[in-house]
């Protein structure tokens, strides 16, 4: 365990430092999106690059892994709606409290410390799941939440349609986002063998570098602006029934579900290795996405229920995740 804290406690630490320094107002609110798109559109797509290019393709794309992370992820948003739609107030509150119960954290915290913890290998299961909660597990959710109506007279007829125009609208999202272009590249990379020059590695290593830091700071100032009221204000209380049981599922039946359908898959026959089963398993066990209080704000769901889920997640994550690290033995089996 004290291997693993050595470990995780930077980390967490950082996302600690970044929410103090802007609750105390050293780093101004308006200097958040600056922070947001340095990390997103430039130290964290170096930094997949690197991973992808030093990985062979068939880890990336994995069908094994790709199938058990999907169906597990899936298997949550389901459960999600069905346990806390009532909880949630309507359809559209149950399916982002669904998409921040299966979106870990595992661009801006998990690539990174999964690394850190486990070595270069993990880096190709990790982006595996990156890439199916940008295009699958938000679209799904972002499409269910497309059929809830404000008016309970409103008419229904539309709601295929309405369903087809949101995932269409979070693909181009997912389109418009650096990551997978970033990762996508890294994979030509390594199939070509192409290399880059000298210079231009050296500015990509030194942005790739950064990413892990800053990303993790950024995740503890998002933290405290979520928080606040369109006023600038601390939201109002909320009773924890609202969202803790939700941070509980992300926390607890997300990895839970990703190893019991792993051990099954291995019973199977089906060629997933321990590693890998590992790996999915503390990605599944990372705390909620801080990039689903966007989506949630930009769909008009209910914001501040969606930012109590992360915080909680991100909090108990400190704790949690160290259990599930020190279970599979990581401590002990070292890198």
């Amino acid at each position: 365990m004290q291997a693993i804290l050595t470990v995780t406690v930077p980390f967490f630490a950082l996302i600690l430092i970044g929410y103090l320094a802007a609750r105390r107002g050293l780093l101004p609110l308006a200097a958040v999106p600056g922070l947001n798109a340095f990390v997103l559109y430039f130290a964290l797509p170096c930094m997949l690059l690197r991973f992808g290019a030093r990985l062979p393709v068939a880890e990336l794309l994995d069908p094994v892994v790709l199938g058990l992370y999907l169906a597990c992820a899936l298997a949550v948003v389901a459960l999600t709606i069905v346990l806390t739609r009532r909880a949630a107030g309507n359809l559209r509150d149950a399916a982002f409290g669904a998409l921040v119960a299966a979106f870990p954290n595992t661009g801006f915290m998990g690539v990174p410390l999964l690394v850190a913890l486990l070595g270069p290998a993990a880096a190709g299961p990790v982006i595996t799941t990156v890439l199916l909660d940008l295009f699958v597990t938000s679209s799904l959710c972002i499409a269910i939440a497309q059929l809830h109506h404000d008016d309970p007279a409103a008419s229904h007829a539309g709601d295929a349609a309405a369903a087809r125009a949101a995932v269409l609208r979070s693909l181009r999202a997912a389109l418009s986002n650096p990551l997978p272009w970033s990762i996508g590249l890294g994979a030509l990379m390594s199939v070509t063998g192409l290399t880059l020059p000298g210079p231009v590695d050296r500015v990509i290593a030194m942005l790739a570098d950064a990413a892990s830091p800053v990303a993790l700071f950024t995740i503890g100032a998002v933290l405290w602006r979520s928080g606040l009221d369109a006023q600038g204000q601390p939201a109002p209380p909320m009773s924890p029934r609202r969202y803790l049981p939700v941070a509980l599922i992300k926390l607890v039946v997300h990895p839970a579900l990703v190893w019991g359908g792993g051990r099954l898959a291995q019973q199977a026959g089906l060629g997933l290795s321990d590693f890998q089963l590992m790996v999915l398993t503390l990605a599944a066990a990372l705390p909620s996405a801080s990039n689903v209080s966007l989506l949630a704000e930009r769909y008009r769901a209910d914001n501040g229920r969606v930012a109590r889920i992360i915080l909680a997640s991100t909090v108990l994550a400190f704790g949690s995740f160290a259990l599930v690290a020190w279970g599979f033995g990581v401590g002990a089996a070292g890198r």
